[in-house]
């Protein structure tokens, strides 16, 4: 875009506006003004720092938005010896959110519990989920759990069970969900009659877990913002370069997860499959519509209200159903793609 031609006062107004309008440029000493719901401070505490998620939001929470009023304090490290992606990376986030941002890495989640009052619970791996979970339910304290959930359906049953029992608010998602297209095309995707929606992500699987639920879940979540509950039956395969699930929703609309598959080094096709394919597609007829995004800052925000209000963004119902269908994919896959209904899996 040029403004060689636009007035030379119209332009300087634009950049203004443009400047101040932007949450990380503020006049020196100026405070931005907290937000409504933003009513009390908050102490975070972390579980798990074997993810890159943990400078990421302590840095968001502690220096970019002080108006939120929540401030990350203590952490336990927490990590599974056994899963490389954890263990070689522990100590590391640990060390950086330490020095930086002076959290103190305590020695359990009994005494983080003691210090916080609300909790990030981001250990990479989901396997440990369910237990490192089970005494903040008990402490009664609002927890955002990091993707995954957990490592298998029936974990995600007893952890939204628990939250059920303590009366104890939590909310587990990607950020793919809050990614500002996304929510528009759930509102208003200017289609008309909603036939097909497609949704694509990275594909990286995780050692322990269904295929689908460690990086899967970023499009999955993203299909699921759009379409909402109501899969009935699920079948996967691999064709055209990727790893394709379809789904066929009560209403007819047919949703679909694309991963790619990884390219061989060195070709000519370079970019990632992924890198060319919206978050989201959506094909009705009277037209089609495409999302696409990036960044953490509409989940920071999300966790940031959920901690100050203890309402959850949306209904755990969906969550469950997004591990019901991945779970089912996972069983199509192994029986040669064979249709798989979510029903048989809450039977």
């Amino acid at each position: 875009m040029s403004f060689a031609r636009w007035p030379a006062s119209f332009v300087l107004v634009v950049i203004v506006v443009w400047a101040t309008a932007r949450p990380e440029v503020r006049q020196a000493g100026q405070a931005a003004v907290p937000p409504a719901w933003a009513t009390k401070d908050l102490r975070a505490g972390i579980i798990g720092t074997d993810t890159s998620h943990v400078p990421q939001f302590t840095a968001m929470f502690n220096k970019t938005r002080p108006e939120w009023r929540i401030k990350v304090v203590a952490a336990f490290k927490g990590g599974s010896p056994d899963l490389p992606t954890s263990a070689d990376r522990l100590e590391g986030f640990a060390k950086t959110i330490r020095e930086e941002h002076g959290v103190d890495i305590v020695d359990s989640i009994e005494a983080l519990l003691a210090r916080v009052d609300v909790v990030l619970l981001e250990s990479v791996d989901g396997r440990p989920h369910l237990a490192q979970v089970t005494p903040v339910f008990k402490a009664r304290k609002r927890v955002f759990i990091d993707k995954p959930l957990a490592a298998s359906l029936d974990d995600v049953r007893r952890i939204v069970q628990l939250s059920k029992e303590t009366e104890t608010p939590f909310f587990s998602s990607s950020s793919y969900r809050f990614y500002p297209d996304v929510i528009r095309l759930r509102s208003t995707p200017g289609v008309g009659k909603v036939l097909t929606v497609e949704a694509s992500s990275p594909l990286n699987t995780l050692a322990f877990h269904p295929d689908l639920f460690f990086y899967g879940i970023h499009g999955i979540e993203a299909l699921y913002a759009v379409m909402g509950t109501g899969c009935l039956s699920v079948t996967r395969k691999v064709e055209g370069g990727g790893d394709l699930t379809t789904c066929t929703w009560k209403d007819g609309r047919v949703g679909s997860y694309f991963g790619p598959l990884p390219e061989p080094a060195g070709s000519k096709s370079a970019v990632s499959n992924v890198a060319r394919r919206p978050v989201v597609r959506i094909a009705g007829d009277k037209g089609t519509a495409e999302a696409v995004g990036q960044g953490y800052e509409g989940l920071e925000l999300a966790i940031a209200e959920f901690f100050q209000t203890g309402r959850p963004p949306f209904d755990v119902a969906e969550t469950i159903e997004i591990f019901e269908f991945m779970t089912a994919a996972q069983i199509s896959k192994d029986r040669g793609g064979a249709p798989v209904t979510l029903a048989s899996l809450r039977k």
